[in-house]
């Protein structure tokens, strides 16, 4: 039995452990499956690391993959199922996965990517038959359903985020999110103490470290219901059909939510909720407190980041007291709010945000000691990139933003991935990206483009496929405007709040 059921009692195995819009499993019948793929993912010919890599859409064999590889004591590595054969090929250059686990939907892209990358395994589930692809469902029958060892020692996932440089950089999941222990026994003992109440739905791609929160929860004993795609309505309809008690979601799913008609919305029963987590991107405030409003005070907000963790949190009743907050940071960490001239300010002050973690860790890139230090102030003190104040009670109030990255819908883009793709168009002489206010997203990218020959500039089409046929489409820019000058002084630098600032409505230049 593998470590994840064992943990059900007896009489509750019968119950859902798993679902998504094809399938449904009790917890007997997910246990042969799990054996099966993790004692299959054990027996994968790894170079070197122990990893994999998902490059998939939500289904329940991408959980099944991804909980098969935590019990197997095998990093994975979660890929966009948005991204390019190109920018996939330089992911899986980096990682050196033994394997490569698809969709029907990914397996084209995903073929060629390993192809150039020389991964001999790609792993697709519900995929017709083709060269270099080896069938999920006999991968797994050709594996023992016999219980797989507990005494491997867990690893992280890898993730990938991109940066101001272009090229996405590889940070392992912190602490905070992914506990340390010596075996995967004590592991899942852990997550059992901090798993999402049950059952939780899963709306969000389960490439973000939200939702893959909630697969380490399924292994803690957490029955999951997985959405391929949001549709508000449809999820509506599942937390009342699944008695859904959890959930990770970003502000762009409550707008969604609130947008469906009062007679809609008052359809459903959502009183089964215990707690609606959120994350990703700052929530307006009248879209939180109508959540509240209408879920009930069930709302938990967490602030940090991929390489951190949760930095901060804050409930609903806290919330409501201090309207705007991400809330206090963590145990053990710390705020810190540091000034221009690198000097500690006081309550109310605006400032750089940074967080100090007694443990000296801070924030890691794999790989990438430079970008690593590039995070910190003094050993452990890291910042997130953004500007911000703390009240006289610990309360964290974000005001803007330090680095150019854009948060849409909950997603980071950072603008140097379209810059640099601009840059190449032949009507381009010279492009800045920025974000700007998006009723649904929060924050849309906008193009500001010089034409090389102000008589016949490129149009907003052009630009759109051409740089569609260079980045995942989430990477590029909603809108483009032909301008004359983006503000490039002597040294070459762009003041990007400078230009931002004419196309948002208040001194805050970032959404929310």
């Amino acid at each position: 039995m593998s470590l994840t059921v064992a943990g059900i009692a007896p009489d509750e195995r019968d119950a859902l452990a798993l679902a998504d819009g094809r399938v449904r499993h009790s917890w007997n019948t997910l246990d042969p499956v799990l054996n099966r793929a993790i004692n299959a993912m054990r027996a994968l010919d790894y170079p070197g690391e122990r990893r994999v890599a998902v490059f998939a859409p939500n289904a329940a064999e991408t959980v099944i993959a991804y909980v098969a590889a935590l019990e197997a004591g095998v990093s994975s590595a979660p890929a966009s199922y948005h991204l390019n054969e190109e920018e996939l090929a330089y992911i899986l250059g980096v990682l050196g996965a033994a394997a490569l686990f698809v969709g029907p939907e990914t397996a084209a892209a995903g073929l060629a990517a390993a192809r150039r990358t020389g991964i001999d395994t790609v792993i697709g589930w519900r995929c017709p038959p083709q060269d270099g692809l080896t069938a999920w469902e006999g991968w797994l029958a050709a594996a023992s359903e016999a219980a797989p060892p507990v005494d491997q020692p867990p690893r992280p996932h890898l993730h990938f985020t991109s940066g101001t440089t272009g090229r996405p950089k590889a940070t392992e999941t912190p602490p905070g999110y992914f506990p340390p222990a010596p075996d995967m026994a004590s592991f899942v003992a852990i997550l059992r103490t901090r798993a999402t109440p049950s059952p939780g739905l899963v709306v969000g791609p389960l490439y973000h470290t939200g939702p893959l929160t909630m697969v380490r929860s399924l292994a803690g004993g957490s029955a999951l219901v997985v959405m391929e795609h949001f549709d508000p309505e449809h999820a509506l309809a599942l937390i009342e059909r699944e008695r859904i008690a959890g959930s990770v979601m970003v502000p762009t799913h409550f707008q969604r939510l609130l947008a469906l008609p009062a007679e809609v919305r008052a359809r459903y029963d959502v009183s089964s909720m215990k707690r609606l987590a959120h994350t990703g991107a700052a929530c307006p405030r009248e879209v939180k407190r109508a959540m509240i409003d209408w879920f009930g005070p069930v709302l938990a907000e967490a602030y940090g980041g991929t390489e951190a963790g949760t930095t901060h949190a804050i409930g609903s009743e806290e919330w409501l007291r201090k309207p705007g907050s991400v809330g206090r940071a963590v145990a053990p960490l710390e705020t810190v709010v540091i000034g221009e001239d690198g000097a500690p300010l006081g309550p109310g002050e605006i400032g750089q945000l940074y967080v100090r973690d007694p443990s000296g860790r801070g924030i890691v890139y794999h790989g990438d000691p430079e970008k690593t230090a590039a995070a910190h102030i003094a050993p452990g003190v890291f910042t997130l990139g953004e500007m911000g104040y703390v009240d006289d009670e610990g309360y964290v109030f974000i005001t803007d933003r330090v680095s150019d990255m854009i948060v849409s819908g909950g997603v980071n883009i950072y603008p140097a991935e379209a810059e640099q793709v601009l840059l190449r168009h032949p009507q381009v002489a010279d492009v800045a990206v920025i974000g700007v206010p998006d009723a649904e997203m929060g924050e849309a990218a906008k193009a500001l483009v010089i034409p090389a020959d102000p008589v016949a500039p490129p149009t907003a089409d052009d630009l759109r496929r051409f740089c569609r046929e260079h980045l995942a489409g989430f990477k590029c820019p909603r809108s483009y405007d032909i301008v004359d000058d983006i503000g490039r002084n002597v040294m070459g630098k762009i003041n990007k709040r400078d230009l931002r600032r004419p196309y948002w409505p208040s001194d805050r230049t970032i959404g929310g």
